[in-house]
């Protein structure tokens, strides 16, 4: 981590600490779900990018704003040593216990990343258990959270990215995540939490 990174990194966590993060509900009314009373398919049962209070976050949906805030969205950045091609290549990689097999899923931008854990006999459901270039981490371990607060703080260092941040101007919501840790390296809510917290933080830095 050079020390612009890590200075960075250092001031984020700290503002995390105190930084009161209050999740959205999604309800469910009658088949239908809603949030903030605003519901999350159209007629034509398309997902909804926005509403006045919020914008969700998501590679597939027609605003551009919900694409770039996706984690699949190709942004490339160096993180530890390695180059990344979007955040969701890390998500992907670190499923992989080869540090040989993990810098190629690195290589990967996030659609094609996602589809290449069927290249693994490696299930880190059944362990809890993933993996940093040959270090294994517990998924629900506290080096596990600091080690995706540096990953977005390296991804933070893309232009980019950082401008698009600094576009929200409501809260983000990633409505088809899962809510489980069993279930996904990344749940909706550490996802919501982690990215309104950065929009926070950048407005605080600028």
């Amino acid at each position: 981590m050079t020390k612009s990174i890590q200075k960075e990194f250092l001031l984020f966590q700290e503002f995390k600490k105190n930084y009161v993060f209050h999740q959205k509900e999604i309800k469910n009314v009658d088949g239908r779900f809603f949030c903030d009373c605003f519901p999350l398919e159209d007629e034509e049962n398309n997902t909804n990018s926005l509403s006045d209070t919020w914008i969700n976050a998501g590679y597939k949906l027609k605003n551009p704003l919900s694409k770039a805030l996706s984690n699949l969205f190709p942004y490339e950045f160096d993180f530890r040593g390695q180059h990344l091609h979007s955040i969701e290549s890390f998500f992907q990689g670190i499923k992989f216990p080869d540090a040989q097999t993990q810098k190629y899923v690195f290589s990967y931008s996030g659609l094609v990343a996602v589809h290449v854990q069927i290249a693994s006999d490696y299930d880190w459901k059944k362990t809890g258990d993933v993996y940093w270039q040959g270090q294994q981490i517990n998924r629900n371990s506290a080096e596990y959270d600091d080690l995706v607060d540096e990953v977005y703080i390296s991804a933070f260092q893309n232009p980019l990215y950082r401008q698009v941040l600094e576009k929200v101007d409501r809260y983000v919501l990633h409505s088809i995540g899962k809510e489980s840790k069993a279930e996904t390296v990344f749940t909706r809510y550490e996802f919501e939490k982690e990215l309104n917290c950065l929009v926070a933080f950048l407005k605080q830095i600028k």
